[in-house]
């Protein structure tokens, strides 16, 4: 099983956000299984974006931070075939365009999981399952993938 992470949960990671959704990013992060991750090259770039404008780091900084990323998970990348399935994602659930090319690299690489606090926990497309991995209650499929 593969999963995919979007920018939010390494943003909280990289601590953004109030404490306890920091700290449960690192926990989950620690204990994520490294060779059956993905990051949608997309989240990379919402990253720097985040911490350039939101946690004051330096273009440098948010560098050297996205680095360290893709020096431990593998980086997916935008292809044409993901943007047209995420323009099917946005026109017909009404996902934004950025979390739908995501969505999209994710299913591409074969994840059942995309692990994200930002779109609708639950949601299922093309066998990848949305998982908030920072809810309360632990979602089975994530505990399984946890597991391995």
């Amino acid at each position: 099983m593969r999963a995919a992470l979007d920018t939010n949960i390494m943003a909280y990671a990289e601590g953004v956000g109030d404490r306890e959704r920091c700290s449960r990013a690192r926990q989950l992060v620690a204990e994520l299984p490294v060779e059956h991750v993905v990051l949608p090259a997309q989240a990379t770039g919402e990253l720097y974006r985040v911490l350039t404008s939101r946690a004051g780091f330096t273009g440098s900084k948010a560098r050297e931070a996205i680095l360290g990323w893709s020096d431990s998970f593998e980086v997916a990348n935008s292809t044409w075939s993901a943007f047209q399935s995420a323009f099917d994602l946005a026109t017909d659930h009404q996902i934004q365009i950025w979390d739908a090319l995501i969505l999209s690299v994710a299913v591409e690489n074969h994840c059942r999981l995309l692990l994200s606090e930002d779109l609708q926990q639950g949601f299922v497309w093309r066998g990848a399952n949305v998982v908030n991995p920072l809810a309360e209650s632990a979602d089975p499929l994530l505990t399984r993938f946890l597991d391995v």
